[in-house]
């Protein structure tokens, strides 16, 4: 493992034209490996409510889930950057809301960041949040908080005017001091654009290679998500098959009677068995 990935190290990596790795988790033991793996940052997401709570979408998140799972996964990666995501009206409504969850992310979920999805809607509450002392990271493109103003999970950017808006934004939330970019399902060429014209690093998910860093939820990296995986993801293992196939093992021992064996099976010392044996 090596040293915490430092807020002042985004910047740096870019300048050094280094690449940024992310990776979501949700709790204590995948954040154990996901830091022993070097991962630089870990996101704690509001896509739990789909790979965790099994929604159709991240809006049923709530502030104390967050809190919860970022509780979690500084426990199992206590040298890990940790950048928590402010779910579905937790910031929209008022700037003074916005700090207080804010808030609640950094003390009681001991994260080093929060994210927010959006741009001029909400440039005034990330103004808010970073008065406040707190490290914003930026989410524009697909953000699926607003997913139902989209009509679903579809690219954003796609036409002239969609894409001079993206980058109007990035430039906005830059200049309003993010300290990073996720930059979700747009076009590759608008995502290069974006990138070359900010000097913060973009972090892309599903918006190609030109990206600073690149983020994937990690459910679907490990193939443990068991449907919609979406077509930007790539699928390194497949722990949902071998999850299954192993408890199918175990379940196939405990029906034979081979599990537990000798050597799962604890005994009373010798001079304590007198008493306890069973009448044949």
């Amino acid at each position: 493992m090596k040293g915490k990935f430092r807020l002042q190290d985004f910047k740096k990596r870019k300048s050094e034209k280094k690449k940024i790795c992310a990776l979501t988790s949700y709790d204590y033991c995948t954040a154990h490996w996901l830091q022993k793996s070097g991962v630089d940052f870990i996101l704690v997401g509001d896509s739990a409510g789909m790979v965790i709570y099994g929604e159709s979408n991240t809006l049923n998140v709530r502030i104390s889930d967050i809190v919860r799972h970022c509780r979690a996964v500084r426990k199992g990666a206590p040298q890990t950057f940790i950048v928590a995501d402010m779910p579905f009206l937790s910031y929209q409504i008022s700037a003074e809301k916005a700090i207080k969850n804010a808030g609640r992310m950094i003390a009681d979920g001991g994260a080093d960041a929060v994210k927010v999805e959006g741009g001029q809607a909400v440039i005034d509450k990330v103004k808010a949040i970073l008065g406040a002392g707190i490290a914003v990271q930026g989410h524009i493109g697909l953000t699926p908080q607003s997913v139902s103003l989209f009509g679903g999970y579809r690219s954003q950017g796609r036409t002239a005017g969609e894409a001079e808006k993206l980058i109007k934004e990035a430039k906005m939330l830059e200049d309003a001091g993010v300290f990073s970019l996720v930059l979700e399902f747009i076009p590759y060429e608008v995502a290069a654009n974006i990138t070359g014209s900010v000097e913060i690093p973009t972090i892309g998910i599903g918006s190609g290679k030109e990206c600073d860093g690149q983020i994937l939820v990690t459910n679907d990296l490990l193939g443990l998500t068991p449907e919609n995986i979406p077509r930007f993801a790539k699928q390194y293992a497949s722990i949902g098959e071998e999850i299954s196939q192993t408890a199918s093992l175990y379940i196939d021992e405990v029906k034979n009677g081979s599990f537990p064996s000798e050597k799962e099976t604890i005994h009373l010392e010798p001079e304590s068995v007198k008493g306890f044996e069973r009448d044949e």
